[in-house]
């Protein structure tokens, strides 16, 4: 399988980095902290991974959990697989604060974006590998 990440998300993030079996993102939107792992797969839906590779996601759906916690103020994360619009398989981990724009309701359809500027994401991609790097997470590639 050759794995090509979605149209929708390609245009709306970063790429971060990429492991043996995800690639990270971060959504163009200053207003949060929101990250998002895409598993290399074909499979639509989480509990149709085997385990091996749920178990593997949810390593890195903490380690990345563990580093917005690290990296940014925010009261609550927000967990979710949706893929209502964009079917590939992603899971969305997003640093929410009580002072956030669209507190206490979700971020889904927020209408408030601002892009963030191209040496804030790299300041946060830095961040990033400082914090893998802390916490002996190397089998990584930054992008």
């Amino acid at each position: 399988m050759i794995f090509q990440l979605d149209k929708r998300l390609e245009k709306d993030c970063f790429k971060l980095a990429e492991t043996e079996h995800c690639l990270w993102l971060l959504l163009n939107n200053k207003y949060f902290p929101w990250f998002i792992i895409v598993p290399k797969t074909e499979t639509i839906e989480l509990f149709q991974l085997s385990s091996a590779q749920q178990l593997n996601l949810q390593k890195e759906t903490n380690l990345l959990s563990a580093f917005i916690q690290y990296a940014f103020t925010i009261d609550k994360l927000n967990i979710a697989s949706i893929g209502n619009i964009v079917q590939q398989m992603h899971v969305h981990i997003i640093g929410r604060s009580q002072s956030d724009l669209c507190w206490p309701g979700v971020v889904w359809g927020c209408s408030h974006h601002e892009e963030y500027p191209h040496k804030e994401a790299q300041e946060i991609k830095e961040k990033l590998m400082f914090f893998c790097k802390e916490q002996a997470f190397n089998n990584i590639q930054y992008i």
